[in-house]
């Protein structure tokens, strides 16, 4: 065995070649061992928030509820509701406030206040920060580090000396990682060693001649891989990665604008067609009231029956269920276009009522599907996020297939070194270059088997695959899409063609009732009926109206635009 105080004089750089100070190993032992013993303890024995804590009592039980007792007011029966007037029952509270509602300010107000916009529009910002975050990656970072060392101690050789010296190192130096997969180090390491040890006064030792010894030094090194985890292309994946993750989360979001934007044109064309049919319900109402009074004058007149009176207020009454399904109709479409704007002035339940003063403008249109389904292909946001997703795949494929290589690395260094008494003297030298030391390895590791990076491979492929599969069912389930808004468009301008035409002949009917009644030719439930049939019509015509406008939408959505002639641009929300 070589003896301590030869390694410790006889190296070239004592600032490397210091050893621990190991005469109080023994008695360090025990102590780590009792600190490791009361950590462990410390881990298993603390109150995890994983650990299984009881249910609160109640939770196995379902409470029960008595809707009576919860009514602001007695409740009343049946039979007692029944007793109150007609008017009273069919009487509709009137609104607090009135708002005309063009659809343009709808799709302004879901576009500054949504919820789910709002969301939706931070997801860009935070995979910019990921793209950030990557690329941060490749930053160089500066390193220092200081240490002290001393040996304090006796041989047990007779007459050796004792073995006293100390070392104080230092180094600092910037470290540059590569985007081939490799890192540049330079650093300027020095350090002071002191020897106190009793030798002969004849040694000719450089720790003996120069009594603190001085080192200092410029390092230059490089560690490249050749192999596994080299090229540009390995070692940016996480990078591109990010970037198409940025991308989707953009294509999400406009997604989503289209998606709220096409909700509101939805809800408002359904509030207006809602309180359309409530019009035509009130308007039906009061038919039937005018029917009834023209009955009552006829039977004082002596020219009808007193059955005809009977026949008018069943007609009035069958009318009021349909006044109350209507306006029900109509506070929930409200409800839903107030949720969708979400004004803070304008509450979900507060009593304001909007008026849709957009009227439907129903044109023939002529439109070639197919050149609408190529369209919607190449423009759809679902089409993007697969290409986008399938870019990842062939990036993760390039990625894990490098993964598989063996791994040789080329290390290579530099050093200009200086050994003098003094700091100033040591950097002198380095700054002649007089004392240099470089250096050439080659490191190699190749796995045994590697089928973890095997099977990672084949899984991408697999992934890659199922993808390509995904996107092919995708594209036909967009061109279904497509077609079927078209036909649903055409369908709808057929209904307004024929509800338009009934619209016409039921009024004519309707009219030539009246007259028969007033000659005492039809009775009142014929003329009901015929009002009936008017009203049906009527109301088919407002829906087929509003569903013409939605068929619009609907073909705005399957081919990723918006309908109007008003532009979208949104920006993420970020952090200011």
């Amino acid at each position: 065995m070589v003896p301590i105080s030869s390694v410790i004089r006889n190296s070239v750089n004592p600032s490397i070649m210091v050893p621990i100070r190991s005469i109080r190993i023994h008695r360090m032992i025990p102590a780590c061992m009792a600190l490791s013993l009361t950590a462990c303890t410390s881990l298993f024995t603390r109150d995890d928030y994983t650990a299984y804590r009881m249910p609160p009592e109640g939770l196995r039980e379902i409470d029960t509820v008595d809707l009576t007792e919860l009514s602001r007011s007695t409740p009343v029966s049946v039979e007692e509701a029944a007793a109150e007037t007609a008017e009273h029952t069919m009487a509709v509270e009137e609104p607090a406030a009135v708002i005309n509602l063009p659809v343009a300010e709808v799709r302004a107000a879901a576009l500054a206040n949504n919820l789910d916009l709002k969301v939706e529009l931070v997801n860009p910002s935070i995979a910019d920060e990921y793209v950030v975050e990557e690329e941060a990656g490749f930053e160089p970072s500066l390193f220092g580090s200081a240490r002290w060392d001393r040996v304090d101690g006796r041989s047990t050789v007779v007459d050796a000396p004792a073995l006293r010296w100390r070392a104080t190192s230092y180094d600092a130096g910037v470290r540059i990682p590569l985007r081939t997969g490799g890192t540049v180090t330079v650093s300027l390491p020095f350090s002071k060693f002191d020897d106190d040890t009793q030798t002969d006064s004849q040694s000719t030792d450089l720790v003996d001649v120069i009594n603190p010894l001085y080192e200092a030094g410029l390092s230059f090194s490089i560690s490249q891989p050749l192999l596994r985890s080299a090229g540009i292309r390995s070692n940016t994946h996480l990078i591109r990665v990010a970037k198409y993750q940025k991308d989707i989360a953009d294509a999400r979001t406009r997604l989503e604008a289209i998606r709220i934007l096409a909700n509101a044109d939805r809800a408002y064309w359904l509030l207006y067609a809602a309180r359309r049919e409530l019009e035509v319900r009130q308007r039906q109402y009061e038919s039937a009231v005018q029917q009834l009074e023209q009955a009552q004058r006829r039977v004082a007149a002596g020219d009808a029956p007193r059955i005809e009176i009977m026949r008018a207020e069943s007609g009035v009454a069958a009318r009021l269920e349909a006044i109350i399904i209507a306006n029900t109709g109509v506070r929930r479409c409200e409800r839903d276009l107030k949720r969708i704007m979400n004004r803070e002035s304008l509450p979900m339940n507060s009593a304001t009522s909007l008026i849709p003063v957009t009227d439907p403008n129903p044109v023939r249109l002529d439109l070639d599907a197919n050149a609408l389904a190529e369209y919607a292909v190449a423009n759809r946001m679902e089409m993007l996020e697969l290409e986008l997703q399938l870019a990842i795949d062939a990036s993760t494929v390039d990625f894990e297939r490098n993964a598989t290589l063996p791994l040789f690395t080329l290390d290579y260094s530099y050093t200009v070194n200086g050994l003098a008494g003094s700091f100033n003297d040591a950097f002198r030298e380095v700054g002649d270059g007089s004392f240099v030391e470089y250096s050439v390895g080659l490191t190699a590791e190749v796995p045994i088997g590697n089928q973890s990076a095997r099977s990672r491979l084949r899984r991408t492929l697999l992934q890659r695959i199922q993808r390509l599969a995904t996107r092919d069912r995708r594209c036909l389930a967009i061109r279904q899409e497509v077609y079927d808004a078209l036909d649903q468009l055409e369908q709808n301008w057929q209904r307004i063609l024929a509800a338009r035409q009934e619209v016409i002949l039921a009024g004519d009917t309707f009219k030539a009732e009246k007259r028969q009644f007033e000659v005492g030719l039809r009775t009142s439930t014929e003329v009901l009926e015929a009002d009936a049939h008017l009203a049906g019509a009527r109301s088919r015509e407002i829906r087929a109206l509003a569903a013409y406008e939605i068929a619009q939408v609907d073909i705005a959505v399957a081919t990723g635009t918006l309908l109007g002639q008003d532009r979208v641009i949104w920006e993420p929300t970020g952090l200011d």
